[in-house]
């Protein structure tokens, strides 16, 4: 999958994150939290996983978390992705473990 275009996805609500995918080069997160001393290399994995999961080799992440679960991250990353990659229908919504 291709990011063509930027997308956003989530909400800055407590127990949510904000996941913003623009086209990159790699797979650049950047990432604001106020759990990122505990949490923080968790959620990176999480993101390339899922990014990974899809394919998507280039892109820009701009995540801001709230407290969200690895389930919430997941849900968000996918929905972005789509978005950026401007896919409408044939989603691919299966668990990544």
């Amino acid at each position: 999958m291709r990011i063509i275009k930027r997308a956003i996805a989530g909400t800055m609500e407590s127990s949510d994150i904000q996941i913003v995918v623009e086209a990159g080069q790699g797979i650049e997160i950047e990432l604001k939290s106020s759990v990122e001393k505990q949490f923080g290399n968790q959620i990176r994995k999480v993101i390339r996983e899922t990014l990974e999961h899809l394919d998507i080799k280039d892109v820009k992440v701009i995540a801001v978390d709230k407290g969200a679960l690895d389930c919430t991250i997941r849900a968000r990353v996918l929905t972005a992705a789509y978005r950026g990659a401007d896919i409408k229908e044939d989603y691919n919504w299966e668990v990544i473990n």
